[in-house]
């Protein structure tokens, strides 16, 4: 039984919310956590988790596991996708996540937020210029509307002045605005992707995984990240219970993504990822009562009033509509003669 295309876009959506959103909860325990009940010289109990490529690896080694899991039981038609898109795709997609999170060394979490919700904006201009993606004004419209209504939401202004080193000013934003050039660039390769060969979004997501886990493999050999967290994991052997639930989650929301980005393309994607905060923080909104600023009820009525114009009017009128034009025409010449 084939599912309708507006319900298979509102499950890969669901899926990606849900799943991410316990990938967020698992992801920050281990990473604001300690772990142990070793002493330290400032007071505090126990280590803290560094790691942020080994964290990055091991989803990765995860994921191609699982794509390769869900490969092998239902086998597919080859992909014909040339291998270098995915190492390029790779190598954006962790250039993208590497420079988010090293911008908040100098930027404050609100700047890094209000810079990642613009991610639709590249991925539909870089789409265009090396994607060969064409959109609808309207569709441009609504990318528009939404980024803007979840800046809307998401910022809050600090009530204490920010201290940034001087010598470092103007690098959190650099950071930020290369993150979402690589994120524009991984879009754009995805297209080309999608318009070349159509790989399904399992096979994405194993040729994606594969690339990046060599890749961040040989960072931590380089590093030596690699040896440190092998010693970290095995003085604190609950870590690899938190790692299991985050690659788990990780790993089926991915799966999600790469669905979302086979079937829809990677505008779409980026468009629930980007609300997928929003929905999040709408949530605990409800849940716990929180007051909101009318500006940020302005900007979740942009959210809304944009994500359901693009669904009812952004899509181009497909062209299949003329061909049974055509097909009439030729039917009426055999008529006629």
């Amino acid at each position: 039984m084939k599912i309708p295309e507006k319900s298979r876009f509102l499950i890969y959506a669901l899926g990606i919310f849900f799943c991410y959103f316990l990938y967020g909860i698992v992801q920050e325990k281990i990473t604001r956590g300690r772990y142990g009940q070793q002493a330290n010289e400032d007071g505090t109990v126990g280590e803290k988790f560094t790691y942020a490529l080994a964290l990055v690896w091991v989803q990765c080694l995860c994921n191609f596991i699982f794509a390769k899991g869900m490969l092998t039981v239902k086998p597919q038609k080859e992909d014909t996708t040339p291998r270098s898109y995915y190492a390029v795709s790779a190598l954006t997609y962790l250039l993208a996540m590497v420079s988010s999170n090293m911008a908040l060394r100098w930027v404050p979490y609100p700047t890094q937020v209000v810079g990642k919700s613009a991610k639709p904006i590249p991925v539909m201009i870089l789409g265009v210029l090396i994607g060969r993606k064409s959109y609808s004004w309207i569709r441009y419209a609504c990318v528009l509307t939404i980024v803007v209504g979840v800046v809307l939401f998401m910022y809050k202004e600090s009530k204490a002045p920010a201290v940034v080193a001087t010598d470092k000013t103007g690098l959190g934003e650099l950071l930020l605005i290369l993150s979402l050039s690589m994120d524009g660039l991984t879009g754009a390769v995805q297209e080309r992707m999608r318009s070349s060969s159509a790989p399904s979004g399992q096979q994405m997501m194993f040729a994606m995984n594969f690339w990046s886990t060599l890749m961040l493999g040989f960072a931590m050999i380089v590093t030596g990240e690699g040896k440190e967290f092998i010693h970290f994991a095995s003085r604190h052997p609950e870590l690899w219970g938190h790692m299991a639930m985050l690659a788990f989650c990780g790993g089926l929301g991915q799966l999600f993504i790469f669905l979302m980005v086979s079937g829809f393309g990677p505008l779409a994607c980026s468009v629930v990822t980007t609300t997928r905060k929003f929905f999040t923080v709408l949530c605990s909104v409800v849940i716990f009562g929180n007051v909101l600023l009318p500006r940020q009820w302005f900007g979740a009525v942009l959210v809304f009033a944009g994500l359901f114009a693009d669904m009812f009017y952004g899509k181009k009128p497909p062209a299949a509509t003329k061909k049974p034009l055509a097909k009439d025409t030729e039917e009426k010449k055999k008529l006629i003669s």
